[in-house]
């Protein structure tokens, strides 16, 4: 699961997937500002089929928040 959704950030935002860890704040980290963020998010819903709310985001900061939203809403 974290490989492919590290996989998805990367591709996304152009970034070396060695740079990304669990830890990695996607905002912060890694530069990505809102349109990013949704992009990702847009594409982790069609990869994985799980619907992400607008009132989720917020809490998705880190790769590991990501993760485990996904890994518990599938």
């Amino acid at each position: 699961m974290f490989d492919k959704i590290c996989d998805i950030i990367a591709n996304q935002l152009r970034a070396d997937p060695a740079d990304i860890t669990e830890d990695t704040n996607v905002m912060e980290d890694l530069g990505a500002d809102s349109l990013d963020v949704m992009e990702i998010l847009v594409a982790i819903e069609d990869n994985f089929g799980v619907a992400v709310s607008d009132d989720e985001i917020p809490n998705l900061k880190t790769v590991r928040d990501i993760v485990e939203y996904v890994e518990s809403n599938m």
